[in-house]
């Protein structure tokens, strides 16, 4: 049943508890922390550099989907000091890099939605996207029964990835 406007509705309300911890004191990419021993959520992480880590997406378009972020909280592009937004890029080379030797998928999404009306649903903290995508893959939706199928475990995606990154 469609609603007045016309439009169905995807509802996934799992997803509630993740978005909830999204703002500035609850922010779970800011437990990532430089180092690994005073970090309390970075299992998923696959590779940290000085200023912006490589980290598996928890809900996942598909095997491999990593984001490329800041460790300082920051909301837009444009705040990032010069430091910032070099490694963001290297990082994001290197991750494609790696997703291409490890998983060689066919093309990739590469993007940063800049607020929560452009998509982001931890908007509050930068964080570009990196998607490996194949053909036929479902285009990020659901094709059966409410159902996403993900042929790899996150850990064991992240243990891959984290083995096959150069730099």
């Amino acid at each position: 049943m469609s609603d007045p406007d016309g439009l169905e509705r995807l509802w996934t309300p799992h997803r509630m508890a993740y978005v909830k911890t999204a703002d500035d004191t609850g922010c779970p990419f800011c437990r990532i922390t430089r180092d690994p021993a005073t970090s309390s959520d970075d299992d998923l992480v696959v590779k940290r550099g000085q200023v912006v880590y490589a980290v598996l997406n928890l809900y996942p378009y598909n095997p491999g989907h990593l984001m490329v972020l800041p460790y300082r909280h920051v909301p837009d592009l444009a705040d990032l000091d010069d430091a910032e937004t070099a490694e963001l890029m290297l990082l994001t080379k290197q991750a494609l890099a790696t997703v291409r030797r490890v998983s060689n998928p066919h093309a990739f999404n590469v993007g940063i939605n800049l607020g929560g009306v452009a998509g982001g649903s931890l908007s509050g903290h930068l964080h570009q996207h990196v998607v490996p995508r194949w053909s036929g893959d479902a285009n990020f939706m659901t094709v059966l029964s409410g159902t996403k199928t993900l042929p790899q475990l996150l850990r064991e995606t992240r243990d891959l990835l984290a083995d096959a990154w150069d730099g």
